[in-house]
């Protein structure tokens, strides 16, 4: 069991998708996202989000992502935060959002 505690640790924000690019050197098919978390600053995220959303799709959707992780190397990009979705039977990722416009930045609770 988590404690309470340690979920406190995890820093979730939202942001907006401000650029997308296709990722072909990553080992499952996935973009690079620019994500502005406001006042947290613009961090890049790689998203194995191809199946369910074109780029277009994505470019100014808001986003949660956990913002608080250290660094990851994937193939040639740094990922520096965790976007999250559900995930389906067959791997496709439903991206968690906002159910309404909010502030980039504001803390997940």
């Amino acid at each position: 069991m988590l404690t309470w505690d340690e979920f406190e640790k995890v820093d979730m924000r939202v942001g907006t998708i401000i650029d997308v690019n296709d990722f072909p050197k990553a080992r499952n098919p996935a973009y690079q996202l620019t994500i502005d978390f406001g006042e947290i600053g613009i961090k890049r995220s790689s998203a194995q989000i191809t199946r369910l959303y074109s780029k277009e799709q994505l470019l100014g959707q808001q986003v949660i992502a956990v913002v608080n992780f250290p660094p990851k190397q994937i193939a040639n990009f740094q990922s520096e935060c965790l976007v999250l979705g559900a995930v389906g039977d067959n791997k496709e990722i439903t991206l968690l959002q906002p159910e309404r416009p909010a502030k980039n930045g504001l803390r997940i609770a």
